[in-house]
């Protein structure tokens, strides 16, 4: 059972999703110093500016008295982290490989399927088909948080702390794979093979906002998208079943989203929902190991217990 010790480190409580975020931070910043990546001294300097404000967030949290209040303060601290994460690793992604790795991608899916997936689906292409695509697509956003809040005011603090830490923890797998397997996505390698437009309305509006001021070349595999969805989904069930039955159309209909919209390889929605699989196992050893290094004065500091409500 998630336990949610709190590590004080001076006037500081630090829980497992804190040290994940500023760890995730730490590594980032010490690949860029040593690989010296494009613009690796501004990478640096926002990494410590993130650092610096999660670190006041978490400090401020606990004397928050108001409950929606506290809950909105670290809701957005997380949330807001998780999303610079993902930024944050675009350019380390070439660290280790000179270029991208596509092409063994779509050298399998079409060893494995006799056709390119994200091409084949483009006689299936319609306005209102790919509306629902890209709502879907888009709805990820908001059900960070508001899943979170349900999970919060139904099910207290420890479960939406299981909940932060298991989807940290994905996009911390994700952000590994994006580095160790760079792919650079169908719309960046080859754009050229599409000839059907995704046409649409209001949410694939969104959906292509989305790609052209958010995403960048890579952040492919695992998709991370269907990485964190699939967290939602299980969290969902374990926690609020009406919320489950809800979001299971929308779900399915997101992993399909992630290869229709041409985001990612079918490949990578595939890889993405075996890393959630991945992180939903790890998740509880890892919190009940933090639970054991803080009960036993973790390295000499003193610990508290994280409280309901």
């Amino acid at each position: 059972m998630f336990l949610g010790r709190r590590l004080i480190v001076g006037k500081l409580e630090l829980q497992i999703t804190d040290v994940l975020v500023l760890g995730t931070l730490a590594v980032f910043s010490i690949l860029a110093l040593l690989f010296h990546v494009d613009g690796w001294q501004g990478l640096l300097m926002k990494n410590l500016g993130v650092g610096v404000l999660f670190i006041a967030a978490v400090s401020v949290t606990p004397k928050i008295r108001n409950r929606f209040w506290r809950f909105l303060v670290r809701v957005a601290s997380i949330t807001l982290s998780y999303a610079y994460l993902f930024g944050a690793v675009a350019n380390l992604q070439l660290i280790f490989h000179s270029d991208w790795l596509d092409y063994l991608v779509l050298d399998f899916e079409q060893y494995v399927f006799g056709v390119q997936p994200t091409l084949w689906l483009q006689k299936y292409t319609t306005p209102w088909l790919t509306e629902w695509m890209m709502f879907s697509y888009v709805i990820y956003v908001p059900m960070y948080p508001v899943l979170c809040g349900i999970i919060y005011f139904t099910r207290g603090e420890l479960p939406m702390e299981e909940y932060f830490f298991a989807l940290g923890l994905t996009n911390v797998l994700c952000d590994i794979g994006f580095i160790l397997f760079p792919v650079a996505s169908p719309l960046y390698y080859v754009p050229e093979i599409y000839t059907v437009p995704l046409d649409g309305y209001v949410f694939t509006y969104l959906g292509e906002l989305m790609r052209s001021q958010l995403h960048y070349a890579g952040g492919s595999i695992p998709s991370p998208h269907a990485a964190a969805a699939t967290i939602m989904w299980v969290m969902a069930y374990r926690y609020h079943r009406p919320s489950f039955h809800i979001l299971t159309p929308i779900i399915l209909s997101l992993y399909v989203s992630t290869f229709y919209g041409r985001y990612h390889y079918l490949t990578d929605a595939v890889v993405g929902i075996l890393v959630a699989g991945v992180a939903l196992a790890l998740a509880p050893l890892l919190m009940r190991a933090w639970d054991r290094f803080v009960e036993r004065g973790g390295a000499g500091l003193f610990f508290a217990r994280a409280k309901e409500g």
